[in-house]
């Protein structure tokens, strides 16, 4: 198992093909995935067509590492979710986007937090990044409040055309940033 980086709390490692059966558990799961799609489960035929094939994708300019990292429970092993950490282009990682997505198990208990933190912290001492955003939701209260948290900014709220129309979508998405300039500035602090 190549482990990416560890918290108290969590490991993030590399997705296998191994992994679809624990991804398909979570996206099973309709409060999971209520403000990805209105909390509709993904098939199996999405989950290995579609999910498996980006979070196995490798990077270039990650030093041909994948941008999605498995989630697991430090203590037990026990898969929690995954993050993302992910290049807007396969070649420049100087802009990535910051995600997560954990099963109901993990709610509430600080891990997308924590994860999101370290991520930065690895994104901008350790890897080419300049600029890291992430989007949800407006009516994603509890997403807005880890990205809060682990140090970004409300930037704007935008509007697009999804294919699956979820209560509070007219409201928009929120788009968050943190530059490196920033978090550097707060580590000084």
């Amino acid at each position: 198992m190549h482990v990416f980086l560890e918290t108290d709390r969590l490991t993030l490692r590399a997705f296998t093909d191994a992994d679809a059966g624990h991804v398909r558990g979570i996206v099973d799961d309709a409060e999971v995935m209520r403000y990805i799609n209105g909390g509709r489960p993904s098939s199996a035929e999405e989950v290995e067509g579609e999910l498996m094939p980006r979070f196995l994708h490798r990077y270039p300019c990650l030093g041909g590492r994948p941008g999605f990292w498995v989630a697991q429970d430090r203590a037990s092993g026990h898969l929690l979710g995954w993050f993302v950490l992910r290049p807007e282009s396969d070649h420049s990682c100087r802009e990535v986007e910051l995600g997560y997505r954990l099963g109901r198990a993990a709610w509430g208990r600080g891990l997308a937090t924590e994860g999101s933190r370290a991520l930065i912290h690895k994104g901008f001492s350790e890897l080419d990044v300049e600029r890291v955003t992430a989007n949800t939701m407006t009516v994603n209260t509890r997403s807005r409040r880890v990205m809060e948290k682990a140090g970004l900014s409300f930037v704007r709220t935008f509007f697009e055309e999804w294919p699956d129309v979820i209560e509070g979508s007219e409201l928009g998405d929120v788009e968050h940033e943190l530059t490196r300039a920033e978090w550097a500035h707060r580590r000084e602090s």
